[in-house]
C-alpha cells in the first residue's frame, strides 16, 4: 500500500491547499483525491511540480507500507 505523506509537508512548509494546487497548477479538487490517497496515479510532472514547490523528493510525500491483509 502506498501512504501519501503531502499534509505533512505542506504543514513543514506552511502551505495550504489552495496556494499548493494554485502554484503546481491543478484544480484543489484533484490536490484533494491525492491528498487523500484515493488517486489511482500521479503523473510524474504533477509530482516533480510538489516537490520544487515543497522543495522536498519524492520519498518525503509517497511512503510504502505492506499491506498486512493478505
Amino acid at each position: 500500500m502506498i501512504i501519501v505523506n503531502l499534509d505533512v509537508m505542506m504543514a513543514r512548509r506552511k502551505m495550504s491547499s489552495g496556494e499548493l494546487a494554485e502554484r503546481i497548477g491543478i484544480t484543489q479538487a484533484n490536490l484533494s483525491v491525492l491528498k487523500t490517497g484515493k488517486a489511482k496515479a500521479v503523473r510524474f510532472s504533477t509530482l516533480e511540480a510538489i516537490c520544487k514547490v515543497l522543495d522536498c523528493q519524492p520519498g518525503d510525500i509517497l511512503e510504502y507500507q505492506p499491506d498486512t491483509s493478505e
